[in-house]
């Protein structure tokens, strides 16, 4: 969920935003942890063009990378977008694509590889710009990005109080500069993690929300 909501905790706050959760069909799109969910309110067919096409990543990735009607929505909105924004393995999505050949790009640790084996050229940085396109490494890293895009659309002072009003100054308790910088046996339990325990919970039974006012 954080691939989605750092972003748009972001971007929804540039001046005369408006934002659309759009997915194949309208319904609620269960987290991860599959205790939680967002609402998509359009479908493919309703949405003609945006401005800022923002694709999160996640394990629901997977199953999308064979769907055709996905990765042609992705190419349809690319064409007209001013910016198209990637987030973790989202950027993997991206380049099934065919729309991040020969670019330069950022995504997960974990997708480095597959992406690169797409086309593209990948670096080890938190969020990144080639053209119109700004990709970010992992989860949080969308909020990262998402500033930076800001300062790009609005100026760094609206993208400055845009930090202030979600009060984003990251101290985490641990030292890591990168997950580069992540010792061994703890990027394995994230990888064996992301490839078994996150991919039996999205086949499991869906999960039952609760909606307020229903």
């Amino acid at each position: 969920m954080l691939d989605a909501v750092g972003g748009y905790a972001v971007l929804g706050w540039l001046p005369d935003a408006e934002v659309e959760f759009v997915a194949e069909r309208k319904t609620v799109i269960a987290d991860d942890l599959r205790s939680g969910g967002m609402a998509a309110w359009r479908d493919y067919s309703e949405v003609e063009t945006t401005d800022i096409f923002y694709v999160p990543g996640g394990p629901g990735v997977e199953p999308q990378l064979d769907n055709e009607e996905t990765l042609a929505f992705i190419r349809r909105m690319h064409e007209t977008s001013t910016w198209t924004f990637g987030v973790c393995n989202g950027v993997e999505l991206l380049a099934k694509a065919g729309i991040l050949a020969g670019k330069t790009v950022t995504t997960n640790i974990n997708a480095r590889a597959d992406v690169a084996a797409l086309g593209a050229n990948v670096v080890n940085t938190r969020y990144h710009r080639d053209g119109k396109i700004v990709t970010t490494a992992g989860v949080s890293a969308s909020t990262d990005g998402a500033l930076f895009l800001a300062r790009l659309i609005a100026g760094e002072e609206t993208a400055k109080t845009i930090q202030l009003g979600i009060e984003y100054y990251p101290a985490p308790p641990f030292s890591y500069a990168s997950p580069d910088d992540v010792p061994e046996p703890i990027r394995e339990v994230i990888r064996v993690a992301e490839e078994t325990l996150l991919l039996e919970r999205m086949n499991a039974t869906p999960p039952r929300f609760a909606q307020p006012g229903l």
